[in-house]
């Protein structure tokens, strides 16, 4: 586990037609073995938010530390999952697992004996030698987030990884993922556009201003687990979020 904080942090683009900000003077922590998810407008920042923590990229202002060391480049205990599982389609499922366990030199036998209890915790088991191509998008996403615990990173990103799937797979991959983060205790962050998605998840949710202007309002989801996206008091939360989010998307930038 560990904890995340950004201090007065802010990044900026340069496009033709200017400077474009990102994120301006982001101040947040992220508390050890927190399921902080991120909503917002589109272009609000989200998914630079979390490449500025997994050091994919680095702040114009501020600082990025991960239990109080500045973040400057990637690292092993930070791993991003994204909304395209991004796996080898000429390695199996298992052989995708391990792909990091063998690059970090893991002895075969120990390979074999964590890739096994990584299958087995996403419920995978007995797909341990399909080829990627015959696996549906929900199964990929499973085999993506094994990869990423295989190392047994501190931190997971999630850059919308549900977002291309159905209904109800989606719903399954609610269970499979809260389940993983309530044996495991990682820290998440997890950025969606979907705010009932962030209500049923998270501990904490986060709305970001448009136009790069930071973060905006904070709700703690005091709600006991085992929820659902159609419970009330997730409907009820979400409501009000996202009538905040409409209010923030609709102002003008002076005023905002």
């Amino acid at each position: 586990m560990a904890t995340v904080e950004l201090h007065n942090v802010s990044r900026h683009f340069v496009t033709d037609s200017g400077v474009v900000p990102a994120v301006t003077a982001i101040n947040l922590v992220v508390k050890e073995g927190e399921f902080l998810c991120v909503v917002g407008p589109s272009g609000c920042g989200k998914s630079t938010l979390l490449n500025l923590i997994a050091g994919f990229e680095r702040p114009d202002a501020g600082k990025v530390l991960v239990d109080g060391v500045e973040v400057a480049t990637p690292g092993p205990e930070r791993f991003v999952i994204f909304q395209e599982p991004a796996l080898f389609p000429w390695l199996n499922v298992r052989q995708n697992v391990a792909f990091g366990l063998k690059i970090a030199g893991l002895p075969q036998s120990e390979q074999e004996g964590r890739v096994n209890e990584l299958l087995q915790l996403v419920q995978l088991s007995r797909f341990a030698d399909a080829w990627i191509h015959e696996l549906s998008g929900g199964m990929k996403q499973r085999v993506a987030l094994a990869r990423a615990l295989a190392l047994d990173p501190a931190i997971l990103l999630m850059d919308e990884p549900f977002a291309a799937l159905d209904a109800q797979t989606r719903d399954l991959l609610h269970e499979e993922l809260e389940r993983i983060w309530q044996r495991t205790g990682k820290t998440i962050v997890f950025v969606t556009h979907n705010v009932r998605e962030a209500v049923r998840l998270g501990t904490r949710v986060i709305l970001m201003s448009p136009h790069g202007e930071g973060i905006r309002r904070e709700y703690p989801v005091e709600l006991p687990r085992g929820r659902f996206l159609e419970d009330v008091s997730v409907v009820r939360i979400a409501a009000v979020i996202r009538d905040d989010l409409r209010r923030e998307a609709m102002l003008p930038r002076e005023e905002s």
